[in-house]
């Protein structure tokens, strides 16, 4: 059986409070409805769904679930747990206030570190003892994302700070800086940091994955099993 994918949701969800039909750049494509991706190119195949001991939540322009780019549902692909829910600056979904309150979890938002004050920042994930990290990524453009990130119910929250160790190889959307990361390139690295490196792989790789055949599948290029990042997975430690 298929696991459901959150953004996945929102999407569907998005479509059907639409009052005329999705027309954006590359909409009359045939797409596999699950990964996006050209019919004839889909990556559905290359999903490892597993478990982590941290969590994500999706918090998303509501653009975004209808990109067929978005990497968010990459993440949703690969653990199947993760939150997503469409932002408002003033009205936010009931479900995401209540999952921030939630005893069980400690929500920390991943941003850049210099567009908080120092108090509210951290290097690591940093959780009581008996509390699941819930990692909260903001879904959309820089420009977007830094609106997002003002949201008054999200003020009070700790701030996970990452600084990108390599450029971005995602290049199916462009970035307002060099170093700008993918949602799914972000949520590796926060997976790798929380000591995840399995799943921190898992991700990267279906990241190349999907973006080598998105690629390929606009272009009409072939792609051919010899190419994929997954000949390395079998090496992985547990």
């Amino acid at each position: 059986m298929t696991q459901p994918n959150a953004v996945l949701t929102l999407r569907t969800e998005r479509l059907a409070l639409a009052s005329k039909p999705f027309a954006a750049r590359g909409a009359t494509v045939p797409r596999c409805p699950r990964c996006q991706i050209a019919v004839e190119h889909c990556c559905c195949a290359w999903a490892r769904p597993g478990q982590s001991h941290l969590r994500f939540c999706l918090l998303m322009h509501h653009k975004e679930p209808m990109k067929p780019t978005n990497t968010g549902r990459l993440i949703a692909e690969i653990l199947p747990d993760t939150a997503a829910f469409c932002w408002d600056r003033t009205e936010p979904d009931p479900a995401l206030l209540t999952l921030l309150a939630d005893p069980q979890y400690q929500p920390m938002i991943v941003f850049p570190g210099q567009y908080s004050t120092p108090e509210r920042v951290h290097e690591t994930i940093d959780a009581p003892k008996g509390k699941t990290p819930l990692l909260i990524l903001l879904d959309g453009t820089w420009k977007q994302a830094r609106r997002m990130f003002q949201s008054d119910y999200l003020a009070g929250l700790p701030v996970l700070s990452i600084t990108p160790e390599a450029l971005s190889r995602y290049k199916l959307r462009s970035a307002a800086h060099d170093h700008q990361l993918a949602t799914a390139e972000v949520a590796a690295q926060v997976l790798a940091i929380g000591g995840d490196q399995r799943n921190a792989q898992v991700l990267d790789a279906f990241f190349q994955v999907f973006s080598q055949r998105y690629y390929a599948g606009k272009r009409q290029l072939p792609v051919t099993a010899d190419t994929e990042p997954f000949a390395y997975l079998e090496n992985l430690v547990d």
